[in-house]
């Protein structure tokens, strides 16, 4: 992308979530091009970030998916339709058109130009727990990071990760390969991770491939944002020193509505309040559906939110073809349903 590049489509949806995903089909059936975006680095919103082994019982036609199984039908049910994905970065700014369309600008100062937005960020926008440590704020995009967005920028490093989830189990074997040297650092011997992930790690603990410590971050030391150790403190109250070039702490998500909640938007309790008929919000042409809205009878499902963004989409091709006739159709009898599926 350029610097001065806009992509114009005709929905923007913000959340890669499952019910994100989903609005991709939906809008898709009526020929309306999307593209999505979320902070996260890869789609699927809490299902693959909080919990992608944890098993789902309430979707229909499936008796049991995981999360991440869940995520992968989707994205594979969405293919015919060529979403374009934009991760790693938030929305911060939405801004009205003088020909009623809208601009959405990321922090990363990528600008994107619709006739539709749909909010599906589950309860808003992820945002990294962040450790007690003093003076942190000073290592934060230097040399500590909460997010891993390009692995070759880690090549050569002395990396510290600390916690014992599925995201720092993960980082520890991708980032190895490529570190100069690796600690994993976990307050317990216990983890929170898929079992496989944690196999793999003591295997090259064994073969002295990484360093695995028992304790929790205490300190950090080093200058100018750039760390040289991190001082680590065990269950007993003694302290040792890591050394390390990069901090990497991955302690979970917290969910803050953020930026949404200054787009003027009729909030209740913290959530976007819509209608029952279209799943739109108080402004004409912004969209809310998942976890995010809030009506009379709200049911936190991801069916409920499937749900919903079958009859958004109904609602936002109106927007998009104001002069289009749309015609009901179902996907087990229409051959142009077919056709944009690619089912022979």
């Amino acid at each position: 992308m350029s610097e001065n590049e806009i992509f114009k489509t005709d929905a923007v949806i913000i959340g890669a979530g499952p019910v994100g995903l989903f609005a991709v089909f939906e809008l898709g059936l009526l020929d309306l091009k999307a593209h999505v975006l979320d902070i996260l680095t890869k789609p699927g919103g809490q299902c693959a970030e909080l919990y992608p082994e944890k098993p789902i019982y309430d979707v229909p036609g499936w008796p049991m998916i995981t999360g991440e199984g869940l995520v992968e039908k989707l994205l594979e049910q969405i293919k015919p339709f060529h979403p374009q994905f934009h991760l790693g970065a938030r929305v911060e700014k939405l801004e009205r058109l003088p020909d009623k369309s809208f601009r959405l600008t990321t922090e990363l100062g990528q600008q994107f130009e619709c006739k539709v937005v749909v909010i599906a960020a589950g309860g808003g926008s992820f945002e990294s727990k962040k450790p007690p440590l003093q003076g942190l704020e000073q290592y934060e995009n230097k040399s500590v990071f909460y997010l891993v967005r390009k692995i070759e920028a880690f090549r050569g490093k002395n990396i510290l990760i600390a916690g014992g989830g599925d995201s720092a189990l993960d980082w520890t074997l991708n980032l190895q390969p490529v570190a100069k040297s690796l600690t994993l650092l976990h307050r317990r011997p216990e983890f929170r991770a898929a079992p496989d992930s944690v196999s793999k790690m003591k295997a090259l603990a064994a073969e002295g491939k990484i360093k695995f410590e028992l304790g929790q971050l205490h300190a950090l030391e080093g200058e100018n944002g750039q760390l040289s150790r991190v001082i680590a403190r065990k269950d007993d109250g003694s302290t040792f020193p890591i050394e390390c070039d990069v901090l990497l702490p991955f302690f979970g998500l917290t969910m803050k509505l953020g930026p949404v909640a200054e787009w003027g938007l009729k909030l209740n309790n913290g959530l976007i309040e819509v209608d029952t008929e279209k799943f739109q919000t108080s402004e004409p042409g912004i969209f809310a559906i998942g976890d995010i809205n809030t009506y009379p009878g709200k049911l936190k499902l991801i069916l409920s939110g499937f749900h919903e963004a079958a009859l958004m989409a109904q609602a936002a091709a109106k927007v998009v073809n104001p002069d289009k006739r749309i015609v009901f159709q179902y996907t087990t009898t229409s051959t142009s349903l077919h056709k944009k599926l690619g089912v022979k």
